[in-house]
């Protein structure tokens, strides 16, 4: 995994815009009125162009945009994840709208996720959730499958799509690094469930299902990031609210599934990213940081991507002051953020960049972004935000270098 000795390297966290042509070459193939041929050439095409700009704009380390994770529109918070229903067998479509879902209530020792529409920041808010004119915005979310069958991982042409698109875009950039995006089992377990018999089943399955994807990106020679907002989000989605107990608990189960499922592969070629949920609303409701950062270390990568800039979650860079980063590890926290339209100065990124340097080693930190800036800023002020990001990286590193 690319580290420096000699200055802040940057990254972001997934997810970029996708042109208008590649948005509507999704749609036609979706609706069958296009060839699979046209659409990969058109996608190659794009992602070569993708990991150009990135390196035009100062990024690093970076990846396909996710553009092997189609979006049909332009705002769509939900890639990320969606892409995985083509890729698993065992799954029937949904009838119920993702926000329609009855609600599930949890009991001390008894944690369950309730619905979409029941989260506890969006009761709090419901006045403001509703309001189309309140800016909030959870983007478009079509009703997700079901389990109904084994789960078994069916994308074997997708995944290697995506690691030849990526791997022949590194070739034409000369860019050093890349790395794919890959769904947790913890977030994959999080659809609705009628063939196995409990939770712990469903997570072995999914484990077992997502670790040939883990297993495809790595034996390419590429990084795999691993997807798992289900970490820190789910807290907002457990009614009423669980006891931070309750919830490590629950949430041990995920990162002991994540584990199994990376077993074999080499550390220093998975990062990790873990979020509250990229979605534009107040968050009241996130859990704090100081909670499950611990558990994180856990996992077995060799970097972790979080969450530092939003203002929900920028004062956390806090608790790293009073625990030890383990030995080779790297941290890849968020400098700017995906929830607002106000792009950084160069300075300000300069400074949150300096506050994990001068907590964790200035060699140990890359910056990167909060989320994923596809499908949730104008791509105009993503990208503008990714410039901002390089130079006050190269701000910093005069600081810390001299």
């Amino acid at each position: 995994m690319l580290r420096s000795t000699e200055r802040i390297l940057t990254s972001h966290a997934g997810s970029l815009p996708r042109s208008p042509e590649l948005l509507e070459a999704n749609e036609a193939r979706r609706s069958g009125t296009s060839s699979p041929e046209a659409h990969e050439r058109l996608l190659q095409d794009a992602v070569v162009d993708v990991v150009r700009r990135q390196r035009g704009a100062g990024v690093d380390v970076v990846n396909d945009g996710e553009y092997g994770h189609a979006m049909a529109s332009p705002v769509d918070y939900g890639a990320w994840w969606h892409y995985i229903f083509d890729r698993i067998s065992g799954l029937t479509p949904g009838e119920v709208g993702l926000w329609e879902q009855e609600p599930r209530r949890s009991a001390p020792g008894r944690t369950v996720l309730t619905s979409f529409g029941d989260r506890r920041d969006r009761q709090r808010f419901a006045e403001a959730y509703t309001d189309p004119d309140s800016g909030i915005t959870t983007g478009k979310q079509k009703p997700f499958p079901t389990i109904t069958g084994r789960l078994e991982y069916v994308g074997q042409e997708a995944v290697a799509a995506d690691i030849r698109n990526l791997k022949a875009a590194l070739d034409a950039t000369g860019a050093q690094e890349g790395y794919l995006a890959a769904l947790s089992p913890g977030s994959c377990a999080r659809l609705q469930n009628e063939h196995y018999a409990d939770e712990d089943e469903v997570l072995t399955a999914c484990a077992e299902a997502l670790r040939e994807e883990y297993r495809a990106i790595t034996d390419a020679g590429l990084i795999v990031q691993i997807d798992d907002p289900s970490i820190a989000e789910n807290w907002d989605q457990i009614n009423p609210e669980p006891t931070v107990e309750d919830y490590l608990a629950f949430t041990r189960k995920r990162v002991e599934a994540l584990n199994y499922a990376l077993e074999g592969i080499p550390a220093e070629q998975v990062r990790f990213h873990l979020c509250w949920g990229s979605w534009h609303g107040p968050h009241t409701t996130d859990l704090e940081f100081r909670h499950l950062v611990d558990l994180m270390l856990e996992i077995d990568a060799g970097a972790y991507s979080f969450e530092g800039a939003n203002v929900r979650h920028e004062h956390e860079w806090r608790v790293w002051e009073d625990r030890a980063l383990p030995e080779g590890k790297l941290i890849v926290p968020g400098i700017v953020s995906h929830a607002t339209n106000v792009v950084e100065h160069p300075e300000l990124v300069a400074d949150r960049i300096e506050r994990f340097a001068r907590v964790v080693g200035r060699e140990n930190v890359i910056a990167s972004t909060d989320c994923g800036l596809g499908g949730r800023i104008h791509p105009q002020i993503a990208w503008a935000k990714l410039e901002t990001l390089a130079r006050g990286a190269e701000l910093a590193t005069r600081r810390l270098w001299g």
